[in-house]
């Protein structure tokens, strides 16, 4: 399949941003305008001029606040879905309790992706970037902890596509292995940029003990060393106590690849980043 990653494609695509602030959506289209010159942005305040907007014809990416002045982002999704030609645009909450929500599962499978606030503007940036203009990362470092080497090796080529390096192991014992190699490094290597794991693995050890064992043990953080789980179980607590315990993101099997590939680049990205009010 082609490497195109872009959620949003041609030059010139319609983005509507629906928020009740004005000030957020020219904050927010100001991004995108930065990031993919030659956006059409609409601005919306609700779900009522959203409405009159894709009544008019169709737009290429969605975002929304969770809470609008007329109704929420979660039926301003599923107004887009239901709007002829618009079943496949993404739609991403913008949200100060976004990860809030993640976490008790109130999110439907009509949105796309969510970005909390809290990350800050610089984030938002790199996260906007993921939709419309994705950009390898060269190099980065992904441990992938797989048990079906059938499984990981579709995967691994969707990352390795992108110029990751993936070192793919198929247990939680020989992952902890090998992050015990590199640890208490004095240049701050931890022996991976980001960590991949499937949920449910063959052995003692599951994904969960990975997360816990990470975030616990070894004291790493979301930033020091992002997570990334992959699971199959659609039980909105198992999934709920997962972002709880400290992974970074869930994504959900069948492993579709852009979503894949875009919050693996984001998670990388945000890793970089500056901790809001750090500097």
């Amino acid at each position: 399949m082609a490497n195109d990653l872009r959620h949003v494609v041609g030059d010139a695509p319609r983005v509507m941003v629906v928020d009740g602030s004005k000030l957020v959506r020219k904050l927010i289209g100001d991004t995108l305008l930065r990031e993919l010159p030659g956006t059409e942005v609409i601005g919306c305040a609700g779900i009522a001029e959203a409405r009159a907007i894709l009544a008019n014809g169709a737009v290429d990416l969605v975002t929304t606040a969770l809470v609008l002045p007329d109704g929420d982002g979660m039926s301003l999704a599923r107004i887009v879905r239901e709007a002829q030609g618009q079943a496949y645009v993404p739609v991403i909450v913008v949200s100060g309790n976004a990860q809030e929500m993640l976490e008790t599962r109130a999110f439907t499978e009509d949105v796309t992706d969510y970005f909390d606030k809290s990350l800050g503007h610089g984030a938002l940036a790199a996260f906007i970037r993921g939709y419309v203009q994705p950009a390898p990362i060269e190099g980065a470092r992904i441990l992938y902890v797989e048990d079906s080497r059938v499984v990981a090796v579709a995967t691994k080529r969707m990352l390795e596509r992108q110029n990751m390096q993936v070192l793919h192991v198929l247990s939680v014992e020989d992952a902890l292995e090998h992050l015990h190699r590199f640890r208490g490094r004095t240049d701050g290597d931890v022996g991976a940029d980001l960590v991949l794991s499937d949920v449910y693995l063959k052995g003692i050890l599951n994904g969960h003990d990975l997360l816990a064992q990470i975030r616990t043990a070894f004291g790493y953080g979301k930033r020091r060393l992002p997570m990334v789980m992959m699971t199959g179980d659609d039980n909105r607590d198992n999934q709920a106590s997962l972002l709880r315990d400290g992974a970074n993101d869930l994504v959900l099997k069948p492993i579709e690849e852009r979503l894949l590939v875009t919050k693996v680049l984001f998670q990388l990205r945000l890793g970089k980043l500056p901790e809001p009010g750090k500097g």
